[in-house]
């Protein structure tokens, strides 16, 4: 088993492994819906990659792809004396099923969270589905205090 850091050049599988984790989770359903989105994917992909602020992690084994989870950071006001507060949220948490329960997610993760330690992230967020949430917990992710609250705007793009 082989975790690693998405490259530029695995663009591809990117797009494949976001389609599938969005029809895994019926976030899509009609393939007038993947196409809309397969060129503003590859667009963010194609811009995120390069810069720090975003990171895609894949889990291969013998040339097969296993997992991955994507982690976006952004700096945030100082809350403390430090200097800066960076948040990363983790998304895009997705095992083929033949893979599934063989702890190859949480290999994902621990590995996510070393490198988002190493970049001075102070927290990691994340969404959890009910199917997750045990592993997460086991990780050490906490119920925070606060209700996450969302208002979705209707961009002009």
């Amino acid at each position: 088993m082989q975790i690693r850091r998405a490259t530029i050049d695995d663009i591809d599988l990117l797009l494949k492994l976001r389609i599938d984790y969005l029809l895994a989770e019926n976030k899509v359903q009609e393939l007038e819906d993947i196409e809309a989105i397969m060129d503003k994917l590859r667009e963010y992909f194609e811009k995120w990659i390069p810069l720090k602020g975003f990171d895609a992690y894949i889990a291969e084994d013998n040339g097969s792809t296993c997992s991955t989870a994507f982690l976006s950071i952004v700096e945030r006001p100082p809350r403390t004396a430090h200097s800066s507060y960076s948040v990363g949220t983790v998304y895009n948490v997705f095992t083929y099923p033949q893979y599934r329960r063989k702890g190859i997610a949480a290999q994902v993760m621990w590995t996510l969270l070393a490198d988002a330690e190493s970049l001075g992230v102070a927290t990691v967020d994340l969404m959890a589905t009910e199917a997750g949430k045990s592993l997460y917990k086991k990780m050490g992710f906490t119920i925070p205090s606060y209700t996450p609250m969302r208002f979705k705007l209707n961009p002009r793009r």
